[in-house]
């Protein structure tokens, strides 16, 4: 059996020498001479040396070789072939006169020695080509892409000549078009479909997963995550469509997969012409300009053309950066930045009577439960009370809108922090119930992602630090919502604003806590319970295990927009109201538990922490 197929490899091998000495012979000649006259010479000169090269071949031993293991000699024997040929072909011209020109022969020779090279040292050059390649890509992370659309070939494109990426090589496509199975995309094959990825990356040694798809919806990004997750592998993800303005894919466009890709809803969309016909050629003030909510708001705001955008924080850096952005960003925008105090009723008055502000968002406050339950009269003071200073300035000096942001951690309250964002609503409901000129609103939402001391970038910075992830509780839930949505529904309630309203969005399903540091432990390519602990810690002073969206005695009402809806104002006692506000504002500034009892009159579910 051995020698039967050593056999027809020499007999392989010597059938394509045949081939390849006779097409060099054909170009050779026809390359060279004017004009080829084909004679009883020529065709002896085509055979003879046809004959002399598969003889000398033989008696040099070029047809038992190992490919695997050819070197110099096998180079050495294949040059003394061709030189003897070379010489043959002189003493041949010399006695036949085929009159064959000297550039003939030398360019067959060439040809017949380069081809028989290639012929033999095939493996070799192979060898060394594929070291290369392995070498140029050893330090490479191996990606699999998801998506074989247009998005998923520019990205390859952008790969293969973009620095952003020189660190990775893509080596297969996922694809859920069964019909593109198979097929080969710029040099990448497509090998399965979204639930094969477990075993696609395990089979092509997957380093990270690229998820390309812009124009999938929410829900259809939270399955391929999901499943993405399962090879326990890092997971970069293209910007939905909405995200890419200026209709270009880029490389620098990939990001970390968010938890927001597993909320498994759609953007909440907005009518920008309503946005932009309110806000538009009007002085906007934005108090809490420089936090999460508030600087975004700047930034949206600025993009539809105010007359004039007033930035209020009190804390300088926060309010610097956001103006210094502004600044590069839109460098004709009439831009104020202000370091004051919602507290001073003096500098509130003195801005509102200098600027005339025309459309005020409030979103100045202090946010943090736990904190505010361990300082509950700096909650009552700042959030309460400079409420009522802005509130009532806005009013004074006749602005068209005022618009509240509030928290789904007013419904029903427990904590302080809670608490006084529900007596903000009343403020502003009860001053907008008596206002000649102003639009009073309020905005209520919920937890919002990527904030400022929001639960994801805390999850980010344990698993970075390697666990353990701290949840308060197994079952704690909330509802989730992005910087963008959340202001998307303050701009709109803007437009809404007939006065009294208080607007809510319908954030879709409430998700567990524990669920997405599981989640996020399992997109930073790591194993729950085993890479990174989940550590339960304990609910915290004043933290509930779920929240509302709205008390029993608030009512539903749709918008034109259906995922903003309006909770209709709850009557009290305004005048009762009143007299315990100042009896509040009193205590909270003597620095006693006293306005404790106060609030809870105010809001009875409020629930007083004997422990603070």
């Amino acid at each position: 059996m051995k020698r039967s197929r050593e056999f027809y490899k020499k007999l392989i091998l010597f059938a394509v020498d045949l081939v390849l000495i006779t097409a060099a012979l054909v170009i050779a000649y026809f390359t060279t001479v004017a004009s080829p006259a084909f004679s009883w010479k020529v065709l002896g000169w085509f055979l003879g040396n046809v004959a002399l090269c598969l003889i000398v071949f033989k008696f040099l031993g070029l047809y038992s070789i190992v490919f695997a293991s050819v070197g110099i000699v096998e180079g050495l024997k294949l040059a003394i072939a061709i030189v003897a040929i070379g010489l043959a072909n002189g003493v041949f011209e010399i006695f036949m006169q085929t009159e064959v020109s000297t550039a003939t022969i030398f360019l067959y020779l060439s040809l017949a020695f380069y081809s028989t090279v290639l012929t033999r040292f095939y493996k070799r050059i192979l060898g060394i080509l594929r070291k290369h390649t392995q070498k140029s890509t050893e330090n490479k992370k191996r990606v699999m892409i998801v998506g074989a659309g247009e998005a998923g070939i520019m990205l390859i494109t952008e790969m293969r000549k973009s620095k952003h990426l020189h660190d990775y090589v893509p080596v297969c496509f996922i694809d859920d078009d069964v019909d593109k199975l198979g097929r080969n995309i710029t040099g990448i094959k497509i090998v399965g479909t979204t639930y094969d990825i477990k075993k696609v990356a395990k089979q092509y040694n997957v380093d990270e997963i690229f998820i390309t798809m812009p124009s999938a919806n929410r829900n259809r990004v939270k399955k391929i995550v999901t499943r993405c997750q399962d090879s326990k592998l890092p997971v970069k993800i293209l910007p939905g469509i909405y995200q890419l303005a200026d209709g270009q894919i880029s490389v620098s466009s990939l990001r970390e997969v968010e938890i927001q890709d597993l909320l498994g809803r759609e953007q909440v969309e907005v009518d920008i012409n309503e946005i932009i016909g309110y806000i538009e050629g009007k002085t906007v003030l934005v108090t809490g300009g420089g936090g999460s909510i508030g600087s975004e708001l700047c930034r949206q705001i600025a993009s539809h053309n105010p007359k004039k955008l007033i930035i209020l924080d009190i804390y300088e850096n926060n309010a610097y950066d956001i103006e210094q952005e502004l600044k590069r960003k839109y460098p004709a925008l009439n831009l104020l930045t202000l370091i004051a105090s919602i507290r001073d009723a003096g500098k509130m008055e003195d801005v509102f009577k200098k600027h005339l502000p025309q459309i005020v968002f409030h979103a100045a406050a202090h946010k943090h439960v736990p904190l505010m339950e361990t300082s509950p009269n700096e909650a009552v003071k700042n959030n309460v009370f400079g409420t009522l200073n802005v509130a009532k300035f806005a009013d004074k000096y006749k602005a068209e809108t005022f618009v509240q942001i509030s928290t789904d951690k007013a419904v029903n309250p427990t904590n302080i922090m809670g608490a006084t964002k529900r007596i903000c609503e009343m403020i502003i409901q009860t001053i907008g119930r008596h206002s000649e000129h102003t639009k009073f609103v309020a905005v209520r939402f919920g937890n919002v992602l990527g904030s400022n001391g929001s639960v994801i970038p805390l999850f980010k910075k344990q698993i970075a630090e390697g666990g353990p992830v701290t949840v308060t509780h197994k079952d704690i839930i909330r509802y989730f919502m992005t910087i963008p949505e959340a202001v998307s529904l303050v701009l709109q309630a803007g437009a809404y604003a007939k006065g009294g309203q208080i607007f809510v969005l319908d954030m879709g399903e409430p998700v567990k806590i524990y669920d997405l540091a599981y989640n996020l432990i399992k997109l930073s390519g790591l194993e729950p319970e085993k890479d990174i602990e989940i550590k339960c810690t304990g609910l915290r002073p004043g933290e509930k295990l779920f929240e509302e969206r709205l008390m029993d005695e608030e009512g539903m009402q749709k918008t034109p927009n259906g995922l903003i809806n309006i909770a209709q104002p709850i009557k009290f006692d305004e005048e009762s109201f009143w007299t315990t506000l100042d009896s509040l504002y009193t205590s909270a500034y003597e620095e006693t538990d006293g306005m404790k009892p106060l609030v809870k009159t105010l809001v009875p579910t409020y629930k007083i922490d004997e422990r603070n």
